[in-house]
């Protein structure tokens, strides 16, 4: 066996192993075999990663994680690293429609199947969350889940979710980030720069809740704990913030 079909074997034994956690634009420990590891970085961003995202993400762990963070949606939509739409069939009734912000041409073409199963309308709006091409104060709530540690500039896209909700909206995220426990805190540093370089710039040490408040969103609810996976990857942050 040459040594990519040796690395895709490992990739597919970790992401049977850690399929709850999140990666690229769902579940970050796929991108541990992002940029680096083969040859052409280009075709397996596009065309294998979302795929094997949409299988780990999609698993029993996670969907009740999404169901969690979909709950209480209403009206207009905007949902950044939309990915494959594995949350789409959590969209709560009061959804009127979802405006999707996905970059992967791959990953949007997986999500259609879901969108033409569900009652929910959802429109690709835009590629990229920290340019939202949406007008000021024209939606009722945001979604990002799994978004937040990838996106280059974190403070740049909450600002643009600040912009794009409407005073009083509320802003629901499910996310990866520091934990707060020293011994795995130290391990999550000590990786993030390989995370970063190896994980198409997934981190591994971003405080969401200090980023979400620091953006001007009021957390009104909040839960966090690890998720089933190695610690430093499955420090999960869930909750609603208002505008």
């Amino acid at each position: 066996m040459g040594a990519e079909g040796h690395r895709l074997v490992v990739l597919n034994a970790t992401l049977r192993r850690a399929g709850s956690l999140c990666t690229p634009r769902d579940c970050p420990t796929a991108r541990l075999i992002g940029p680096g590891y083969l040859s052409d970085v280009g075709f397996y961003r596009e065309h294998v990663l979302p795929r094997l995202v949409d299988r780990a993400c999609g698993t029993a762990e996670m969907a009740r994680w999404r169901a969690d963070v979909t709950d209480g949606l209403h009206g207009r939509v905007v949902e950044i690293g939309f990915g494959s739409g594995l949350n789409v069939p959590y969209y709560p009734s009061t959804v009127d429609v979802v405006l999707a912000v996905e970059p992967a041409e791959v990953a949007r073409r997986l999500a259609a199947r879901r969108i033409s199963s569900s009652s929910i309308p959802v429109e690709h709006v835009g590629l990229d969350g920290q340019s939202i091409p949406l007008d000021d104060a024209s939606c009722d709530a945001a979604l990002s889940t799994f978004t937040l540690c990838t996106v280059p500039d974190a403070r740049l896209a909450l600002s643009e979710l600040r912009r794009v909700v409407r005073p009083g909206g509320t802003f629901h995220f499910l996310e990866h980030g520091l934990a707060p426990d020293p011994d795995v805190a130290v391990w999550q540093r000590r990786l993030d720069p390989w995370q970063r370089r190896l994980a198409d710039g997934c981190h591994l040490t971003r405080d969401i809740p200090a980023l979400i408040s620091d953006a001007g969103f009021v957390i009104d609810r909040i839960e966090q704990r690890y998720a089933k996976g190695p610690r430093p990857w499955s420090w999960f942050t869930i909750g609603t913030a208002v505008n």
